[in-house]
């Protein structure tokens, strides 16, 4: 797991395996057309004392509601859940450190509670501030991010953000993990990138923001420190026939277009509502 706390920090070098496909030269007459791009800077990400986050709505997501940090289950404040764990409305006090789009500290932000955290299926967790988007944006001139409601597309282009590191990491996703197994959790349908997302401890929680459209399609969580077979800090590939791979100095990440059918009115956690997979308690 990405998280500076216990032991040295990990400078992970990626292995990509992302394959190259030929494309024709262009006609005499015509330009080829560049990709649309959105600007991603560091607003809206922020610095945990142990990890990195973000200020995040879903599309449904009001003014008025309160906002929510988006991080990861290892990184909260009480350790890592165990396996089958699901928290639900924890209180928490916990602060976040606000970043503006050049990475300099705006504001602190508090929890009320952890509305959700799980490293089961995912690595996750959702707090609820004292604060709303509305009081945020008037107060500090920053929009939080939005969760992307529909599933990442392989090969496309993506930026990890880090707040703690005030560092972005830009690459693409290699592909997916059908199980991502480590020590005694496992991760469904994990985000694995290309070489350039050389990510470290500290970049825990980060979001991880498409390029073309800037919202959050995945949050930064771990990759294989030394080669080893599904151990902490080695988590390894398992697919539908029972194969493992093991993909030394490679990084993942957790989807969170999931997340989304998950929250309702208010801003509130309901894992009963339609189409919320979730783990529950």
């Amino acid at each position: 797991m990405r998280k500076p706390l216990v032991g040295t920090l990990l400078a992970l070098v990626l292995l990509g395996t992302g394959a190259t496909t030929a494309t024709a030269a262009p006609t005499a007459l015509t330009t080829p057309t560049a990709p649309t791009t959105k600007a991603v800077g560091f607003a809206g990400t922020v610095a945990l004392s142990n990890c990195s986050g973000a200020l995040v709505r879903v599309p449904g997501s009001q003014p008025t509601d309160p906002a929510l940090v988006l991080s990861n289950g290892h990184c909260l404040e009480s350790g890592m859940p165990g396996p089958g764990t699901v928290v639900v409305d924890k209180p928490s006090t916990r602060t976040f450190s606000l970043l503006n789009s050049a990475g300099s500290k705006v504001a602190t932000l508090r929890a009320s509670k952890i509305a959700y955290a799980t490293m089961t299926d995912t690595d996750v967790s959702l707090y609820e501030l004292t604060s709303t988007y509305a009081q945020i944006q008037a107060r500090h001139s920053i929009r939080a991010l939005e969760l992307d409601a529909t599933r990442p597309a392989q090969g496309a282009a993506i930026k990890v953000v880090s707040g703690y590191w005030k560092r972005i990491y830009s690459c693409s996703i290699d592909g997916f993990a059908y199980r991502l197994k480590e020590a005694g959790w496992t991760m469904k349908d994990s985000v694995r990138y290309t070489a350039a997302c050389d990510t470290i401890g500290g970049t825990s929680g980060s979001p991880v923001v498409d390029s073309a459209t800037g919202k959050v399609v995945a949050v930064n969580n771990t990759g294989n420190e030394d080669g080893q077979r599904c151990t902490m800090n080695n988590p390894c590939e398992v697919d539908q026939n029972g194969t493992v791979t093991v993909r030394p100095g490679i990084n993942y990440g957790q989807q969170t277009y999931g997340i989304v059918a998950c929250v309702g009115t208010g801003n509130k956690i309901d894992l009963g509502r339609s189409g919320c997979t979730l783990p529950k308690p």
